[in-house]
């Protein structure tokens, strides 16, 4: 049974070294060891339907044009889950990292936060899910007025849950995400979800995904990524063998590949 269903137990991310517990499990989530420290603080967007708490990670020197890297955490856990995987990107890149909308605990998801209600296989509960897309628009469509400079171009990404939603998002949204970073996520089956030679215009893709995964099973990564390759996108995809978290190397490999020119610009 997927850990995705109606039960408490909850999701694990990997990054480095240092063990701690997360929201998401009581496995231990491991941070990057660095000396380097980051300005950061706390906020809450104010968006058509509803406020995202967020937290936002700035470079040492922030200026006009930063990359903006929007991390969605996974089922059950909360803004500050991701944090960790700031060292592992571009040094000059703008992390921020919203609070999904829906409490956790009464779908069974522990004590976090959900963006949507899951069903089964590759099916989000299509209301939760797409209320959670708009709040999501809302966010992205403000975020810049709460950032000290004007930000370049976006990336939208996020483990699980998170890459569901990200993957969701740019393909309701064509043009609107120039990459998108998948950790151990799924194409979601909703009515408004297409992958058309025209929703993966202008998205470039990188789909990270565990090869004995039991939450989300690698089953679902094929038939994902076939689907996109079938549209023509512009896809990176990654094999690893671990379950349900993001392997040091996979993180590496995510920012080698967002430092790549995209194809036609090499």
């Amino acid at each position: 049974m997927s850990s995705q269903s109606k039960s408490s137990t909850r999701h694990q991310i990997h990054v480095d070294l240092v063990p701690i517990v997360t929201a998401e499990s009581q496995w231990p989530l491991t941070l990057p060891l660095a000396a380097t420290s980051f300005p950061s603080r706390s906020g809450i967007h104010q968006g058509r339907v509803m406020a995202l708490e967020f937290e936002l990670k700035l470079p040492e020197k922030p200026s006009d044009g930063a990359p903006l890297i929007v991390l969605l955490h996974g089922r059950g856990s909360d803004r500050f889950d991701l944090l960790g995987l700031r060292r592992g990107l571009p040094s000059d890149a703008i992390i921020v990292t919203p609070q999904a909308p829906f409490p956790a605990g009464p779908w069974g998801y522990g004590p976090g936060y959900a963006w949507y209600q899951f069903l089964g296989e590759d099916r989000p509960d299509p209301a939760t899910f797409g209320e959670a897309q708009e709040r999501l628009g809302d966010f992205l469509a403000g975020i810049a007025v709460d950032l000290p400079v004007t930000p370049g171009s976006l990336t939208l990404g996020g483990f699980s849950q998170g890459g569901t939603m990200s993957l969701g998002y740019a393909l309701m949204h064509p043009d609107s995400v120039p990459n998108v970073l998948n950790f151990s996520g799924f194409l979601p089956s909703h009515p408004r979800v297409e992958a058309t030679a025209r929703t993966v215009q202008g998205t470039r893709f990188f789909w990270g995904h565990g090869l004995q995964d039991p939450a989300i099973p690698f089953a679902l990564a094929e038939r994902g990524r076939a689907v996109l390759r079938n549209a023509g996108a512009d896809l990176e995809a990654r094999d690893y063998p671990i379950g349900h978290w993001i392997d040091p190397s996979e993180l590496a490999a995510a920012a080698d590949w967002l430092a790549a020119p995209e194809k036609g610009q090499e």
